[in-house]
This record gives structure tokens, sequence and C-alpha cells, in this order.
């Protein structure tokens, strides 16, 4: 929903404009346009190393093209027919195959160690370079978010220095000062309507992947202490919201704070 949402506003923008009787072509000035995206893309990656830069393309692919969310009930489904066979046969974990590379390496960890903190904390490190790799393409569209508007403010200051120069002109002085906060406009605009929510939307498609691995670690741990299968399922499907999990396990207090609830 990312680039529709985008659309969206720039389209509002727009609509707005022409009702107002103004000239969408008065907003296309190429001057300002590559000083504020140029400025802000300068800035930004002047605060990054070449390497963490790598991450940035496939980030706008994944915002543009998004693939499907992690499969949280599937997962569960799969983990609680493990346990299962795992009670009748211990050794049936190393033959599962599975296509996700976490939980497959999960569960290399749980059949080569039988120390539980050890489990978390190999697979607790993995959830953090994880985060660790999500934050720069994050943070690179937060920043690029927060130098636009300051880029647009010097370009409208560029532009009105050259106005200073055209008073002895004055039928010059109209289009001359529209141009320069024509700067300021691309500067809040590129800021609000694209910067920011392709940063929102990593950050939450970052959250889910964190969520569905933290639910995996728990499934894992709670299958090594051999607890009972309807345990292992109220432990997983406290991840779930109460939309998707109120036909299978009915909550013993009502949330009072969780939207999904409505």
């Amino acid at each position: 929903m990312t680039p529709i949402g985008i659309l969206v506003a720039l389209v509002a923008v727009v609509v707005s404009m022409t009702l107002d009787h103004g000239q969408v072509m008065d907003l296309v000035k190429i001057p300002a346009m590559i000083l504020v995206l140029g400025g802000s893309l300068g800035a930004t990656i002047a605060g990054f190393d070449k390497r963490r830069l790598r991450s940035v393309p496939k980030a706008v692919k994944l915002v543009m093209l998004p693939g499907s969310p992690p499969d949280m009930k599937g997962t569960i489904d799969t983990l609680l027919t493990m346990a299962r066979e795992v009670r009748q046969n211990p050794l049936v974990l190393e033959q599962l195959e599975t296509d996700d590379a976490f939980l497959k390496m999960g569960i290399q960890v749980i059949t080569s160690t039988s120390d539980p903190e050890r489990v978390h904390e190999l697979l607790g490190a993995e959830v953090d370079g994880l985060r660790s790799r999500h934050s720069t393409s994050i943070k690179f569209f937060s920043d690029m978010a927060g130098y636009s508007p300051t880029f647009g403010i010097l370009g409208t200051v560029i532009g009105l220095i050259g106005v200073l120069g055209q008073l002895t002109e004055p039928g010059k002085l109209g289009p001359a000062i529209a141009s320069a906060f024509a700067a300021t406009l691309w500067g809040v605009l590129l800021a609000n309507a694209v910067w920011l929510p392709i940063s929102n939307r990593l950050r939450r498609l970052s959250d889910e992947e964190i969520t569905y691995r933290e639910m995996v670690i728990e499934g894992l741990l709670t299958m090594q202490l051999n607890v009972s299968s309807m345990d292992l399922k109220d432990r997983l499907y406290a991840f779930l919201p109460p939309s998707e999990r109120a036909d299978e396990v009915a909550p013993t207090t009502a949330p009072l704070l969780d939207a999904d609830a409505a």
C-alpha cells in the first residue's frame, strides 16, 4: 500500500493546487528539485559507510514490490505438529525439512544443544543482527525526511538572494519569489509524502519479521522443555492478534488496549 499512499498524497497536492487556480507546472522547478534531492541524498550518505548503504536499494524494492508477510498461523501449526512428533520420537527433529531458513537453523540449534539459555543466546543474536541490518534502511529514509525541509529552506534563501538583485525590475519580482518558494514546497512535500512513509513502512516490515522470529524462538524453547501441547499452543497464539486467535483460544480476560480486539 505504500506506493498507493504516496501517489494519493501527491495527487492531493496537484488537485488542491488546480482547484486553487494554480498551475501545476509552476511546481516543476528543476534547480529546486536538484537542490532538495541532491542535497538531502548527499547529507544522508555522508552519515553512512559504503557497506551499509548496499541494503538501501533492496529496501526500496521491498517497499515498492512487497512480498507476502510472515505466515504466523502456518508456522504455529508447523511447530505444534513438530512438538507432537518429537514427543513420540525425539530423533524426528533431525529429519524434518522446512523452507524457512530461520526455523531450520533453530531446529539445528536445539538438536545440537540441550541448554535452553544457549539456544536463546544463539537465536537471539540472529534477531539482534536482523534488527541492526534493518535499522540502516529505516534510518536512511528517516534522515532523508529530516534533511529535505532544511535544503528546501536553503533553496528558498538562495532564490530570495537572487530576487534582491532584481529590485530594479519590479515586473520580475513575482515570478522570482514564487520560484524561490518552490524549493521549500519540494522539501516539505518529499519529506512527508515520500521519505517518512517509506521509513515507516520499513519499520513495520522489520517489526513483523522480528515478531515472527521471536515467536519461532519461543516455540522451539518451549518444545525443548517438553511442556504440554496446550501450554505450547497458548504461548504461540499469544503472538497473534485476537482477531486471528479468537476461534482457537478463548482469552481469560478481555483485552483493553488492543486495537484488533474491536
